[in-house]
Formats: C-alpha cells, structure tokens, sequence
C-alpha cells in the first residue's frame, strides 16, 4: 500500500507521523502506545484537526475487530469460574457505587463540576471508571510471558467478563428494540460448523485474515440488519469459532489490523475533546481512587481462595482505568447523558492510571516479595487444587516450558535419564495433553517463588531447563533462581544472539540459540539419514 494512500485513510500524512512518533516514545518509557495516540489526538486537536468521516469509520471499525477477538478469546469454562466471575461482579459492583458516591461527595464540597452532575450521571460516570485495560494487561502479561499464568489467565477472564458487560450496556443504551427477524440469528448456533469448516480449510496467511474480516464486519452487518447493536454480533461472531484450535492464530493474524484501527478511535478521542487545564485536574484527581480497586480486587481474588501471589500479581495488572470505559463514556456521551468535557477527564484518568500501572507491573515481584508476610496472612487457609503441594516424584531435570523445544527436549531426555523428567509450564491446559499422552507433566512457573515452595522432593533439582517464550520470561526465573541460591545447574533457550550474551553474563551455564543451531541440526539429521551424500 503507498504512503499516500494511507494518508489518505487517516486525512492527512502529518496524523499518521504524529500517532507513530508519540507511540514510539510511550514504547520507549515503557508504556502502552495508546497513552502516545491519545496525546497526539489531543496535539491535532489543539492545531484545530477535524477527525472527519474517514477517521470515524476507522475507529468505529476497530472496536468492531477488537470485539470480535474478544470472542475469539472467550472460553466458558474459565469464566465459570468463581474466582472470575464472581471477582467480576462484585468488584464492579462496590466500585460503581463507591465511586458514585465519592464524586457526588466531591460536589457537596464545593466542587463545581462535580455538583453539577446529578445522581444517575454521577453513576454513569463510576461505571466507566469501573473497567480495567484489556490492552495494557495483556500487553504486560506477553511481555513477560504470563498470559496463560494462573494469576495472568486470572485477569484475562476478569476482562472478559468486564468487556461482556460493557457490550452489554452498549447494545442496551441504543435503546431500539430488535425486529421479528432477530429470532433468525439462532440459525447461527448450527451455522458453527459450516465457520469452523472454513476458518480449517482457510489456511495460515490472507485467506484466514480475510476470513475473520469478513466474518467480523459480515456479524455485526447481519445484527444491525435485524435491529440488534452491531458491536454484539461482532462478539457472537468471535463466540462461535472460539475454541477451535486456530481460533488464536486467527486473532493473532486480525491483531495488526485491529490495533491500526483502534489507532483511529484513540486520536478521535483526542481531536474532538478540547484540552482544559480544570479537566486535566479533574482527570488527576480520579487517579488515586485507583488504590481502592487494587486492594478490592485482592481482598476478593483471596476470598475467592487463590495465593496471595497469584492475587497480587492479577490486581496490580487490573488497576487501570480502561478504554473499554472510553467506548462506555462515549456512548453516553452520544446519547447526551453526559457532558462530553467528562470523557476528557476520562482520557486523562486513563493516561495518567497507564502511568502509574507501568512501573507497578513492572516492580511486582519486588513488592509482593517485600510484603511478602503480611500479605500471605491474608489469604484463605483452604487452597484451590491448582495450589496444593507438588510432588514430583524424585525427578533430577525440570523442563519449564512444555511448547514444542520443551517437549522435544522432554522426550530426548527421557530417553537418557528414563522416570527423571518433569515437564512444567504453566499453561494448564498444555499440561492436560501432555499428561494423556504418558508424559510426566504438572502446572508451575518458574518465576513464581510459591511454586517452589510447594515442590515436595527430598532433593532439589540436578538441572533446570528454560525454553520459555520469551528471554523476559527466562530472566525472571533466572533472577528468582539465584536470589533462592538454587544449587541447580541452569540451561536456557533464546532466540537471539544478543539475548544469550545477557543470560550468559547472569550466571546460565549453557544457552542454545535454536535459530542459529537450526541449520546444523538439520543437516546433520540429513546426513545422519544418508552418510554416503557427505562422500559425494
């Protein structure tokens, strides 16, 4: 696609230049790139930049896709889970009437622009404020390759959760009541099987991206048809292919997309809000509530009876402010149930609880080690059966990281040092197939100080094996294996050069580099499978 056709999509090439060069910088100090589309939204429109048609599709578009991968991502049987849903309700809940009645007690007070909102709206307002950031939790939890952790599988159910209710309150506040024909959208629950023949048959590269474009815009044109929201048939949409196999890889492929449209609804955010100092304040001043969603969200994840580590690590990640609330915040605004000043104070709260959350997330594992004590006397003393202790069976090598260098590892130890393997990753679901298929495979993180504290076994480990996801993942069980002064020997795979220089000089006693050690490994199997093509 040429430059000038992209300028084109976003009205002028100056937009685009700007979204990209503050992204970059919010990348940079290690924060989420929409806190640079945000800020560039607000710099187009104090230079007096119309958003327009174009750059309206653009965003209206990018909350279609972004729903629809919701739905990709949404799996019944996590979210029926206690600890998910009802964490959910109740924090959202107390937090909507707490909020509610800190703002209406901030306009008893004398402050002006919150005494002019009226109980309902105060309400609205607390709603918003209300979610958490699905975009920057499941940014942290890849970066540190948590996302199927219990405490990161934990707070991704919680967003979904939240991400449903907020459809839901976007398909309520249209107020249109479906015609007599949505009664045929429950034609699409066998329609499953014809979408999960083609999304099998569509292949890894544009045909499958094509396919989940089509299937989004194509549900929520079908609801919208029918007098039904468009957003919910984006989501249904998702819903029905969710649980196939290349459900994931079909949201990995529309991400890219998904998140270059959503670029689009962070700079309209910007361009139509008008920056005033008394709403930044106003915005600043919401920031601190953050605090009580954190220690609400603990309180109940340990009611709920997860470890004081798995409940600390999932409210840290949650205590943001969300741009699912700025979806909330500007459909009432649309609808003129609230001030569009107060959807300013909202991108503000949200910038500024981005801010905070970074180095939070970042530091976690300091701070849960600092008050460590404290916060494990608050926990339940009955355990969750993914948290009882572990016995593995007198194993010698532990394999973290069950994916397919992990399982191939497995198997060639194995082999060698027959009944002293253990397999670990903390995708428990990964750990199910490993286990049905003879494997001695059990749900841990390398990372997780707890995790080795519930290991049973006479003797520590001879030799630890990281094939992670990623070398921030192998770092941090690195880290955590010397501050434990573990006396096993550690060997780590990467995947750059770079990255092994940095293992090496933490202590690593060998790092395999699989790409560069790929090609030998392959010709070796050749010649191995023909001696005689080296003679010739």
């Amino acid at each position: 696609m040429e430059l000038n056709l992209i300028a084109i999509a976003f009205g002028d090439i100056t937009w685009i230049l700007l979204a990209f060069l503050l992204g970059f910088i919010a990348n940079l100090v290690g924060l989420p790139a929409l806190v640079g589309f945000l800020v560039a939204g607000f710099s187009l429109g104090f230079l007096g930049a119309d958003s327009g048609e174009t750059l309206q599709q653009m965003a209206d578009l990018g909350i279609t896709l972004l729903l629809f991968t919701v739905g990709l991502k949404l799996e019944l049987k996590s979210l029926l889970r206690a600890q998910v849903w009802g964490t959910t309700l109740l924090h959202m809940s107390v937090i909507t009437l707490a909020f509610g009645f800190l703002i209406v007690l901030l306009g008893v007070v004398g402050l002006s622009i919150f005494s002019e909102l009226t109980l309902a709206q105060s309400i609205l307002l607390a709603f918003a404020l209300s979610f958490s950031s699905t975009v920057f939790v499941v940014k942290v939890l890849e970066s540190r390759g948590e996302v199927t952790s219990q405490h990161g599988r934990t707070a991704i159910g919680i967003l979904i959760v939240q991400d449903l209710i907020a459809v839901l309150f976007i398909v309520l506040s249209s107020g249109k009541w479906p015609s007599i024909w949505a009664l045929l959208l429950l034609l699409l629950i066998p329609l499953r099987f014809v979408l999960i023949f083609l999304l099998r048959k569509a292949g890894h590269g544009e045909v499958l991206i094509l396919f989940g474009l089509a299937l989004a815009l194509g549900g929520a044109q079908v609801f919208e048809l029918v007098g039904v929201k468009g957003d919910l048939g984006a989501l249904i949409s998702g819903v029905l292919i969710s649980g196939h196999y290349k459900a994931k890889e079909l949201a990995d492929s529309l991400l890219g997309f998904k998140d270059i449209f959503l670029v689009g609804f962070f700079l309209s955010i910007g361009i139509n809000s008008e920056l005033e100092l008394q709403l930044v304040l106003v915005g600043l001043v919401l920031v601190p509530l953050i605090i009580l969603k954190l220690i609400l969200f603990l309180k109940l994840l340990m009611v709920f009876r997860l470890r004081a580590r798995t409940a600390v690590f999932a409210s840290i990640n949650l205590s943001n402010y969300s741009e699912f609330g700025l979806i909330v915040a500007s459909i009432v605004v649309a609808n003129q149930w609230l001030d569009a000043q107060w959807l300013v104070v909202l991108v503000v709260a949200l910038s500024a609880s981005l801010l905070l959350g970074a180095p939070l997330a970042k530091y976690s594992n300091s701070i849960f080690r600092r008050y460590r004590g404290e916060l494990r006397s608050w926990q339940s003393s009955v355990r969750l059966p993914e948290d009882r202790p572990i016995d593995t069976h007198g194993a010698s090598i532990a394999i973290f990281g069950m994916g397919r260098v992990g399982t191939g590892a497995y198997d060639e130890m194995e082999k060698s040092y027959p009944s002293s393997v253990i397999g670990i990753d903390h995708d428990t679901r990964l750990v199910e197939g490993h286990v049905e298929q003879q494997r001695f495979a059990i749900t841990g993180n390398p990372a997780d100080p707890d995790f080795w504290e519930k290991v049973e076994s006479n003797e520590p480990f001879d030799l630890v094996l990281l094939a992670l996801p990623n070398v921030g993942a192998t770092m941090a069980a690195v880290n955590l294996l010397r501050e434990l002064n573990y006396p096993a020997e550690i060997a780590a795979v990467v995947s750059y050069a770079d990255d092994a220089r940095v293992l090496t000089e933490h202590g690593v006693q060998a790092v395999y580099n699989i790409y560069s050690a790929a090609g030998s490994g392959f010709a070796e199997h050749v010649l191995n499978r023909n001696p005689s093509a080296a003679e010739n």
